[in-house]
């Protein structure tokens, strides 16, 4: 991926310390890459120790947030920047929150795959949770491609990409509900696979987020709780 783009400044050091915060945030981006890789392949393919190994990872991810935050709170205090680069330190403090999330979802997906390493069938929706996941998967790589080049259109499709992945979560629990109904010995199993979705789908609602704060670091609108129609008319023009 390319580095993200910034105004060059006079000071060199100035120069640096913006590079370096840009470079951190698209690290610690790439191993929460890593690490929802992991989660999935442990969970569709019912490896145990790849599990547990993502659920005991996501301490480096949380640490790489507290390094980042204070780093920008440095340039902050003594910078005092304004401008796009005020805007581009309140989108990496923002983008490195939903980072940690996502982080923490995978490390919950990392714990259902240890859990259900020994699930037959997943409720039948193996191949439902692999569709999905395969889904989460493109969205996070897409978001985090739109991050490194500032791409608005890519952030606007990934914010678009966003309901079939709740489509795909409401269809895998209607069918998970259903099952328990039947028959109340499958709800154990079923609320595992219940709560690996919503992992899944949540991670697709912090990829959301983070394309939203792409879009207001390149055009300076919130468009936050806006549709994507209204995005396309605000930001685009159309």
């Amino acid at each position: 991926m390319e580095d993200m783009n910034t105004t060059q400044h006079t000071s060199q050091k100035y120069n640096h310390e913006l590079e370096e915060a840009r470079s951190k945030l698209m690290t610690m981006g790439g191993l929460v890459e890593t690490q929802v890789t992991n989660a999935i392949k442990a969970l569709l393919e019912r490896d145990s120790s790849l599990g547990e190994k993502v659920s005991f990872s996501d301490y480096e991810i949380n640490s790489m947030e507290v390094a980042i935050d204070e780093h920008c709170a440095e340039i902050i205090a003594r910078r005092q920047p304004a401008a796009s680069d005020l805007r581009l330190l309140i989108t990496i403090i923002k983008v490195i929150t939903d980072l940690e999330r996502i982080g923490d979802e995978a490390e919950k997906v990392g714990r259902y795959a240890v859990e259900m390493a020994e699930t037959p069938t997943y409720g039948g929706l193996h191949s439902s949770l692999r569709h999905l996941s395969g889904h989460v998967k493109t969205m996070l790589s897409e978001t985090l491609d739109a991050l490194a080049r500032l791409d608005v259109e890519q952030a606007m499709q990934v914010v678009k990409n966003d309901q079939q992945v709740d489509d795909e979560f409401d269809s895998i629990t209607r069918q998970l509900y259903t099952r328990m109904l039947e028959d109340p010995r499958n709800i154990k199993d079923s609320l595992n696979v219940t709560w690996c979705a919503r992992s899944l789908e949540r991670i697709g609602d912090h990829c959301k987020n983070i394309c939203e704060y792409v879009i207001y670091l390149v055009k300076g609108k919130d468009v936050r709780h806006t549709n994507l129609d209204k995005i396309r008319e605000t930001i685009l023009g159309e």
